[in-house]
């Protein structure tokens, strides 16, 4: 009998010890570095995938090398059936242990797409199609029923979305994307609209808008935003056509082959503001916050004409009288021509 008990007890403490450097080496394991071959690698868990089959994955891939031990501790903490799907960005130094809470937590690795400053809403739909980290279903011509999901009371899209950098998940909808920027823009517009100047002639959110696209349009210069949307403020206060190139070339259209000519300028379309008083009936791009904050609260100042000042970094040259102005319009020619000269000198 004392040889059985005996027996038992050294069978019990072998098991024990067994269980006990188990346990130990399982430690290690969850708590040592995964074996990332850079700095940095994505791995996708697919929708619908058994944690059976992310652990022998991951061994495939050469992360870990006890995929049992790594399933056997996502099944005992009650997390296996907590797994989200999508791509994850895993770092050098990850552990086992942090990367099933990666998993438990959903912390997906975000990509970026940036709505540019001045682009059109097609340009928009445009990037959006050739982006492949996006899921996109929609086109141009989807435009009115895309607006209708967002209840959008404007009747066009252009200028409704505003130029931010938004960051997703692989698969996040094109319209998903669009419905951000869209609600940023309503908020965005909102905050400029309870800010602006009080003696200005338009009078709405909207017409902020229209106004903010082509300011933002016709200069690249922050420093230069205020001054024109003052220019544009004054010309409408006093009932002058606002004059201005970038109306005209929206109102050609996809037709536009990027010369405009005094044909163009007298040919009348909505868009027309050299035909047409007032503002164009909606917005000719897609404005900025700054461009938006310029409209509604523009430089004083006399100035009631710009053009390009010819010298190369994006500036104009601003007069008070139509007699300075062609003075600095024909500064701005004399320019070209000696750059054109220069150029075919060289």
């Amino acid at each position: 009998m004392n040889r059985l008990i005996l027996a038992v007890i050294s069978v019990l403490a072998a098991v024990a010890l067994g269980a006990a450097v188990l346990g130990l080496q399982v430690s290690q394991f969850l708590n040592s570095a995964l074996a990332i071959p850079d700095d940095s690698v994505v791995f996708e868990i697919p929708a619908g995938s058994a944690f059976a089959s992310i652990s022998r994955d991951l061994a495939g891939h050469g992360y870990i090398e006890h995929p049992g031990w790594f399933r056997w501790y996502a099944r005992l903490t009650d997390q296996a059936a907590a797994v989200h799907a999508g791509e994850y960005l895993i770092d050098a130094g990850t552990t086992p242990r942090q990367l099933l809470q990666m998993f438990v937590d959903g912390d997906v690795a975000l990509y970026s797409f940036t709505i540019v400053e001045g682009w059109t809403f097609r340009h928009l739909i445009t990037a959006l199609i050739e982006n492949d980290t996006v899921d996109v279903s929609i086109d141009y011509e989807d435009w009115p029923a895309i607006l209708n999901s967002f209840a959008a009371a404007a009747q066009h899209p252009e200028g409704l979305f505003l130029p931010e950098t938004y960051r997703y998940p692989k698969g996040t909808t094109g319209v998903d994307i669009l419905r951000q920027a869209f609600t940023l823009m309503q908020e965005t517009l909102a905050a400029e609209w309870q800010e602006r100047d009080q003696n200005l002639p338009i009078t709405s959110p909207y017409e902020a808008l229209i106004l903010a696209s082509i300011v933002e349009k016709e200069t690249a210069l922050a420093a230069e935003r205020p001054r024109i949307a003052g220019v544009f403020t004054r010309r409408l206060q006093q009932r002058m056509r606002l004059q201005t190139d970038p109306t005209v070339i929206y109102g050609i259209g996809v037709d536009f082959n990027g010369n405009l000519t005094r044909r163009d300028l007298r040919t009348d379309t909505p868009y027309n503001t050299y035909t047409r008083g007032g503002l164009p009936p909606t917005p000719i791009a897609l404005p900025g916050r700054a461009a938006i904050n310029a409209a509604l609260q523009p430089a004083a100042g006399s100035a009631l004409y710009f053009v390009a000042s010819g010298l190369g970094d994006g500036s104009h040259k601003f007069s008070d009288t139509k007699a300075e102005h062609d003075i600095a319009v024909r500064e701005y020619l004399r320019r070209q021509r000696a750059s054109r000269d220069n150029a075919r000198g060289q």
